[in-house]
């Protein structure tokens, strides 16, 4: 497997390694779980909920998986030794040379600039259907399938379409449609269940802005207002085209309260817990 580390160090197994020592990598031959927690201010963000969904993976594909004040031990160490302030961390668990192991290291990130939230992104229609979509693990074949697609296309992200033309999530992200005065997403059983889902599905209660559990048929894409992805990386980020349909999705009232009512709860969310992790 190949090693996504950078900065200087990582943790494996509770001990500080050098960026420069890759050993653990080259003996990892399947698929790992994992998760990909954002660093805001030196703070991981929704840290609970991914250890949350962590441990659901584990129980689903019958991995032991370390105590949760291990783990958080573990996160400190790496925000504090590598003096990290802004970017993504990896939470990494699996076997390596038949030994069992838990990593945590920083990785590459990219966040969209500005103008992506102003003009939307463009994405791409994906035929792939998941086998497990509620557990997080790390398919290098599909990832590598799919960003290939992507970058031909010129496109962000790349919508999943199943074998009955339902489009249940996207390569990284879940997806959410507008029409009219609702939203529609797929059902949580056909998807990896987002972080920032999550706490979109809390806003829109509050807002009283209703979403449907139901999953958009490739046939509908022309009948929906709107559309935007979410993510650790992105948050709330509209979509201008899917394939060869023009959404005005940057300016659809609904997706843009959602995402003024996301900035502010991460903004709390800081507040509440920046004194922990100096």
């Amino acid at each position: 497997m190949r090693s996504e580390v950078i900065k200087d160090f990582y943790v494996v197994n509770g001990d500080l390694i050098s960026s420069n020592d890759l050993t653990l990598f080259e003996g990892i031959s399947k698929p790992p779980i994992y998760e990909i927690i954002r660093i805001i201010d030196g703070v991981p963000i929704y840290l609970e909920d991914h250890l949350n969904r962590m441990y659901e993976s584990a129980k689903l594909t019958g991995i032991d998986l370390i105590s949760e004040g291990y783990i958080k031990s573990y996160i400190k160490d790496i925000i504090l030794k590598n003096k990290l302030e802004k970017g993504n961390i990896k939470l990494l668990s699996g076997e390596s040379d038949g030994k069992n192991f838990f990593s945590v290291f920083c990785v590459e990130s990219f966040y969209p600039p500005k103008e992506y939230y102003e003009n939307g992104i463009k994405t791409i229609l994906y035929k792939h259907e998941r086998n497990n979509p509620n557990a997080k693990v790390l398919h290098t074949s599909f990832k590598e399938d799919v960003a290939k697609a992507i970058k031909e296309s010129g496109a962000f992200e790349a919508l999943l379409v199943r074998n009955d033309g339902y489009i249940p999530e996207g390569s990284r992200s879940n997806i959410f449609f507008v029409k009219g005065e609702k939203m529609y997403t797929a059902p949580k059983e056909e998807v990896l269940l987002g972080i920032t889902r999550k706490h979109l599905f809390k806003i829109a209660e509050k807002l009283g802005i209703t979403i449907i559990e139901e999953s958009i048929h490739v046939d509908d894409l022309k009948k929906i207002e709107g559309a935007f992805m979410t993510g650790t990386s992105v948050n709330i980020l509209p979509i201008s085209e899917i394939d060869d349909i023009k959404l005005n999705s940057v300016n659809n009232k609904i997706i843009k309260t959602l995402n003024q009512a996301y900035d502010n709860m991460i903004i709390e969310y800081i507040e509440k817990n920046k004194e922990i992790w100096k």
